[in-house]
């Protein structure tokens, strides 16, 4: 990956070892993964073990004090994975969940809960999307009633990341009549009344586990609640920001990958008298997406850095999302076309990418719902 204006040493330290960590610990074994629909817990653990999983979260708690930056450096690299399944799975637990105890968990939360999910032990998924509420956070249905020092919890969610083999789950549930009074609260794996209600068969991201969830008279302590009562559609909408930037990096990693993929295939596959690299379509369509994808990922960092200086980059990282989420399936899907039939057959690298990249312009927010939150900042 080349460097941008915003790199630093560590930066590049950082992508060596994530690097390093994906060939030795992912690539040879993340077939039996997608066969087996989840990535096993000790290879996790060896994450946490390496320092990789909680780079944004307290050093106190054994976190990496990381900025913005950082955290975007990670995720790029470990995006380079073909394995979709896998890099989701980690940045639900470092960008998407974990987050949500960061920013709101009080002293207490953190001390009890924060080491176990920067070493791996605890794994974190969010528990938002309902049947009929999805880039809707305000129409989620699932409801919590106080009970004297408890919160009873009732209501369903759909298609959590993590859902099946998660430990920690932060949950969003309606608290108050009014339309965005929504509250935050930690559940934990076999709270009686809280149940797997099913795990979901997707067309890609295989290798990781993803699922319905029950709550039946759910009851945590009011100890539970994260972050203030009725403020957590607030607390979704600041963690909207770290999670579409991790998607960003996401997309951009995977054009990166199937980009040099398929340069590799066309510079040998033999056809027309010579290497496919010599079809000037083919030179020139490779050479438009990576310009593409150079300037998505130069705004992307561009939006991280300005997190770090502390701006309302809303608008803009609505674009990124909208923007990386569509050039992730352009350049695949056209990459794919250059392997031909082979870029059809499963298993094979550029037809994972292909599968695993068409969510990308669905979750986290849609590309329409993105941009409406573009429009009305105009």
């Amino acid at each position: 990956m080349e460097s941008t204006i915003y790199d630093t040493p560590e930066h590049q330290t950082l992508r060596e070892q994530v690097a390093r960590f994906l060939a030795r610990e992912v690539e040879p074994h993340a077939d039996a993964w997608e066969r087996q629909g989840f990535v096993p817990r000790e290879v996790l653990r060896r994450m946490g073990q390496a320092g990789l999983l909680g780079l944004a979260f307290e050093g106190e708690h054994g976190g990496g004090d990381a900025d913005a930056l950082t955290n975007l450096v990670f995720a790029e690299a470990l995006s380079q994975s073909t394995y979709a399944g896998f890099v989701i799975t980690v940045l639900v637990h470092t960008d998407m969940a974990g987050p949500h105890l960061h920013h709101a968990g009080n002293a207490a939360q953190k001390a009890r809960h924060l080491p176990r999910v920067c070493a791996g032990e605890a794994i974190c998924a969010v528990a938002i999307t309902e049947p009929g509420a999805g880039s809707d956070v305000a129409g989620i249905r699932t409801r919590a009633v106080r009970d004297g020092d408890q919160w009873v919890i009732n209501g369903t969610k759909m298609f959590i990341t993590n859902g099946v083999h998660a430990d920690l789950y932060f949950v969003a549930a309606k608290t108050g009549p009014g339309k965005r009074e929504v509250s935050m609260f930690i559940v934990e794996k076999g709270t009686p009344g809280f149940s797997v209600g099913r795990a979901l068969h997707k067309t890609g991201w295989l290798s990781s586990d993803t699922a319905e969830l029950v709550f039946d008279n759910v009851r945590v302590p009011a100890a539970n609640l994260l972050g203030e009562e009725g403020k957590g559609f607030y607390a979704v909408m600041q963690n909207f920001q770290t999670e579409r930037i991790a998607l960003g990096a996401m997309a951009v990693g995977h054009c990166q990958r199937a980009l040099q993929l398929t340069l590799d295939h066309v510079r040998q596959r033999q056809a027309f008298g010579g290497p496919l690299w010599d079809q000037q379509t083919i030179r020139q369509r490779l050479s438009m997406l990576d310009a593409k994808v150079r300037a998505a990922r130069q705004f992307m960092y561009h939006c991280a850095w300005n997190v770090t200086q502390g701006r309302d980059i809303v608008q803009q990282v609505s674009m990124l999302k909208a923007l990386t989420g569509e050039l992730v399936n352009e350049v695949v899907q056209t990459c794919q076309q250059f392997h031909g039939g082979m870029g059809f057959i499963r298993e094979t690298a550029i037809e994972r990418l292909w599968r695993d990249a068409r969510v990308l312009a669905i979750g986290g927010g849609a590309t329409e719902v993105m941009l409406e939150e573009v429009a009305k900042r105009y």
